[in-house]
């Protein structure tokens, strides 16, 4: 299988330096944070099929799109608590996954199913190059 997990980019801090001020240290946005979903990837023979854990993620907040032979998972949650929060153990965080497609998947044709925090991802492989004859036209 030539598919494989692209690594996740470093989510850094911005910070900003004012021009009178060099010791005072400003920033300009949040510490994002990611969580790599967890994934089963199996292959039947039409297509490689990818099913991810996306607990918490709105269709409308999850973004699934290939580039330049990479499929990227990038989702929002998007949680508010019904009262006032008292005490929490669990935080929903975001997702995000990159990996790496080979050339024999078909990318026009890969489709995406969201059922219950459930992600299923139909990669169907592309049809393969068959010799034939090519006939020639007389002029």
């Amino acid at each position: 299988m030539a598919e494989s997990t692209v690594a996740m980019p470093d989510m850094e801090q911005t910070q900003a330096v004012t021009p009178t001020e060099t010791s005072a240290v400003e920033t300009t946005r949040p510490l994002e944070h990611y969580i790599t979903p967890p994934v089963d990837i199996y292959e039947t023979p039409e297509s490689l099929v990818v099913i991810a854990d996306l607990p918490g993620i709105d269709p409308a907040h999850l973004e699934v799109r290939v580039d330049h032979h990479i499929l990227t998972l990038r989702g929002q949650t998007q949680y508010q608590m019904p009262g006032d929060l008292r005490h929490r153990e669990y935080t929903l965080m975001s997702f995000f996954r990159q990996f790496e497609l080979g050339e024999q998947m078909d990318q026009d044709s890969i489709r995406a199913d969201l059922k219950h925090g459930v992600l299923t991802l139909t990669l169907p492989k592309a049809a393969k190059v068959q010799p034939r004859a090519i006939p020639v036209n007389a002029a």
